[in-house]
């Protein structure tokens, strides 16, 4: 095995798509290095090769050259089983998507990954049951998804990921669905999740308030980091990053509201959620354009 110098580490990271007759490249010779310990934020414009990121460091898909470091283990050839593995116990992952299980109630989805890994029950109820309560949500743990709030099933899904007390939390745009003030909660507690938990956390988001809480803010512009900054230091340089922020956001937002609107034509979603998702998204939606009006623009 290479020796590692940071507890998360990527090298020349490259990754190619290929999509019929087109080749598409989401990440070019992308170098980075995180510290256990950190929480840190990755921002870019959409297509820039942000989730495909973190997809490789979660153990979702396999780079196609360079070399991944992840806790001490060498990922870039790792077989299917090490990487279900790491999946486990080393890395909790929170998606925008969610990805829970609409017929499990909030309890039995963070129940989930315990089971996957053999846990015996009274230590599975044990760590369920204080996750919830945790998260806030321990009068709601018999409450299946579609009986919760946004911001409460963004909760389950964090609980869910800490369910086998990973080391590492991966979190893809975390509050994307959501309005500014449930937002600031989940980042609230994204945050005392590092400080109080200890764990290495890296947040990819789009919201300058957000990246500006992390001790580190990492800039991908297709497939490659074009700056390392703290907080004080992009302060210094914020405007035009927190103009091309928002507009990107902005931008990715209108998509999601056009996608939104297809899928309820198409009934794949529920009137509930749609509705709910859709007074969110038109919500981010002014916010930004009254942020760019407020700059002048």
């Amino acid at each position: 095995m290479e020796s590692m110098t940071s507890y998360i580490e990527t090298r020349d990271l490259v990754k190619v798509y290929q999509l019929g007759d087109v080749e598409v490249q989401a990440l070019r010779g992308l170098s980075l290095k995180i510290d256990q310990g950190e929480i840190i934020s990755i921002i870019g414009p959409s297509g820039s090769g942000k989730t495909t990121l973190l997809n490789i460091l979660g153990g979702l898909t396999y780079a196609t050259a360079g070399k991944s470091f992840v806790a001490g283990n060498d990922i870039s050839g790792a077989s299917p089983a090490q990487l279900g593995s790491l999946r486990q116990k080393t890395v909790g992952h929170i998606f925008q998507t969610l990805n829970l299980i609409p017929t499990l109630t909030a309890y039995e989805n963070v129940e989930l990954p315990m089971l996957a890994i053999g846990a015996p029950k009274d230590a599975r109820k044990e760590r369920v049951t204080e996750l919830l309560q945790t998260v806030g949500l321990g009068l709601r743990m018999n409450h299946k998804p579609d009986e919760l709030s946004g911001g409460e099933k963004q909760r389950v899904a964090i609980a869910a990921a800490l369910a086998n007390d990973p080391p590492i939390l991966i979190a893809d745009e975390p509050t994307g669905d959501l309005d500014t003030e449930t937002g600031a909660k989940i980042v609230e507690f994204l945050l005392s999740v590092n400080t109080d938990m200890g764990k290495t956390v890296l947040i990819v988001t789009h919201d300058p308030q957000i990246a500006r809480q992390t001790d580190r803010i990492y800039r991908i512009m297709d497939g490659r980091i074009i700056s390392v900054q703290t907080p004080s230091e992009a302060e210094e340089a914020t405007v035009e990053i927190r103009i091309q922020m928002y507009r990107d956001r902005l931008d990715e937002t209108k998509q999601d509201i056009d996608q939104l609107q297809k899928v309820y034509e198409e009934k794949r979603v529920t009137a509930g959620t749609f509705a709910e998702r859709w007074t969110n998204l038109h919500l981010t939606k002014e916010f930004l354009e009254r942020e760019l009006n407020r700059m002048g623009l």
